[in-house]
């Protein structure tokens, strides 16, 4: 049997445009004489789309749009992916289409994402379907992880998913599959979305396994894919994909997600505040990358506490990225709202107000920026700033969305050595050997407050990702003074971290999904 895999990239609540889409891959997979078409879950609707998914006018559509993809397939079978509104709620279900009908529903089982908990409600599981005289199984989502022991007699298993990327999620999904494939003696196709969703970036990477658990099929990833699986033909076994490639990975994911946040809200152009600093500079050069440069404008604002090389290193690599920048120093500003705030705060002595107000200083400029030619702002934060709350409310941490915020500060610097072997050296040697600094004060670095990164993200990580408790961090070898005073740090910044912009998750726990604490709480342990 030839089975067309459709790799798409969907919109959400594009129902006509999701349509259109699939219906031009069934004509393509009919032109290519493919028995079977298939899309991945949710195709038709596009998802995560929350609370979409409880109006009935709207899953009306889905299945209005899905009686017309039927009409399409004379001659061909497909599996569309979409969500329908049953007695019990609206279920997640691959729809089975034959002769020109849609013949049956098979509906998700395990609802395991957030995103979807309260939104889709489970339902009866994969199902058996004879196409073509081929006889396969026909499972949504994360079932695919949680059932085995199909029936002997099935030849092929078809799975369609939505699963988002994830650093080092990719090598054990597909040795998942090949276990499976390997144990049930029987072919195994997936198909999977690509393409950005808000904060949610779809990897793509398709694949089909042959009934000896080899790989012969991997399509691509973060682009959209039209590939045919023919489960008679002879194969050449590709390699699984491995984690040696993590950094490329996360590039490619968050040029993707960047992209298509642009592209799916209807933006053109970006703005971003060049400081001198890594993080700037690793999220411009993905802005250049994904959107062009003729599309980003830089902002370099020194202020008296900012170092010379800072402003040139930030004037060189926009010259080197080729992209538009203006230097507006910030100095007479930041003197005037200190004096007219002299009365009401006094003034007498330096601290975080006056830093904050630097920073607060360069959000108003960026925005004004926005609001007056267009360019949206970019958040240049990190995932260890933004867990120990190294960052200013209404300053550093405004912005409209985040491609790097859930990147541990030492991964900007793996992003920056990557950026500079593929992009000729564009970002100067000198952001990446410089002493972190906020530039906050004279002389004022990282360090002062804290270990190097390599140590803290590791702690970070371990909290976090990992969820170990303090003593198991000490136990490991860590200073228990350093994991406690972390620990505090990330205890008392959850009010930050809820007022963040959207933050493209690239990690498996990400701040407000997948790591969510309660904003008032008591708890200390």
């Amino acid at each position: 049997m030839k089975i067309a895999i459709a790799q798409l990239n969907y919109t959400i609540g594009d129902v006509e445009g999701n349509a259109s889409k699939i219906i031009d891959a069934i004509n393509k997979a009919k032109a290519q004489h493919a028995d079977l078409v298939v899309f991945a879950e949710q195709a038709l609707s596009g998802t995560p789309a929350f609370d979409l998914l409880r109006k009935t006018t709207f899953l009306e559509l889905c299945e209005e749009a899905l009686a017309k993809i039927a009409a399409c397939c004379d001659g061909i079978a497909a599996i569309v992916g979409l969500p329908i509104l049953t007695n019990d709620g609206t279920v997640s279900a691959a729809a089975l289409i034959q002769q020109g009908k849609v013949q049956r529903y098979v509906g998700k089982k395990y609802i395991t994402a957030r995103r979807e908990m309260g939104f889709l409600v489970p339902s009866k599981g994969y199902e058996y379907a004879t196409i073509g005289g081929h006889k396969c199984v026909i499972i949504v989502g994360d079932d695919l992880s949680r059932e085995h022991d199909f029936d002997c007699s099935v030849e092929t298993i078809v799975s369609i998913n939505a699963r988002k990327y994830g650093k080092g999620t990719m090598t054990y999904r597909y040795e998942l599959m090949r276990r499976l494939a390997f144990v049930e003696g029987k072919n195994l196709v997936l198909v999977n979305q690509v393409g950005g969703a808000t904060d949610i970036v779809y990897d793509g990477t398709s694949g089909a396994f042959n009934a000896r658990g080899e790989l012969v099929l991997l399509m691509k990833h973060f682009e959209e894919d039209f590939r045919i699986f023919d489960t008679e033909a002879t194969a050449v076994p590709v390699t699984i994909p491995s984690s040696g490639d993590r950094t490329r990975m996360v590039y490619g994911a968050a040029c993707c997600g960047l992209k298509d946040f642009f592209r799916k809200n209807g933006y053109q152009k970006a703005c971003v505040g060049l400081s001198g600093g890594i993080d700037s500079a690793v999220v411009a050069v993905l802005a250049a990358d994904a959107l062009g440069r003729e599309n980003v404008r830089a902002l370099l604002m020194p202020s008296q506490f900012s170092s010379d090389h800072s402003v040139e290193d930030a004037r060189l690599l926009a010259e080197r990225l080729g992209i538009a920048y203006d230097v507006i120093p910030i100095s007479e500003i930041y003197r005037s709202v200190v004096d007219t705030l002299k009365p009401v705060i006094g003034g007498t002595e330096f601290d975080a107000t006056e830093e904050n107000i630097q920073t607060r200083i360069r959000t108003v400029l960026l925005m004004a920026l926005q609001n007056k030619t267009g360019y949206i702002l970019l958040n240049s934060s990190n995932k260890s700033e933004n867990a120990l709350g190294l960052c200013t409310l209404y300053g550093d941490t405004a912005g409209a969305f985040s491609p790097t915020g859930d990147l541990y500060k030492s991964e900007m610097y793996d992003l920056a050595r990557y950026i500079n072997r593929t992009h000729d050296d564009v970002i100067p040697e000198n952001i990446l050997d410089k002493e972190p600094s906020s530039e906050l004060h004279p002389g004022q670095k990282d360090s002062d407050i804290l270990p190097p990164y390599e140590v803290v993200d590791a702690i970070l990580f371990r909290m976090i990702e990992e969820g170990q408790h303090r003593e198991e961090i000490i136990n490991a070898g860590f200073d228990s003074q350093v994991v406690e005073k972390i620990h505090g740090m990330i205890m008392r910044n959850e009010k930050k971290r809820y007022q963040f912009p959207p933050v493209l998750r690239l990690s498996m726990c990400s701040f407000g999904h997948e790591r969510l604490m309660p904003l008032t709480n008591k708890y200390g342990d």
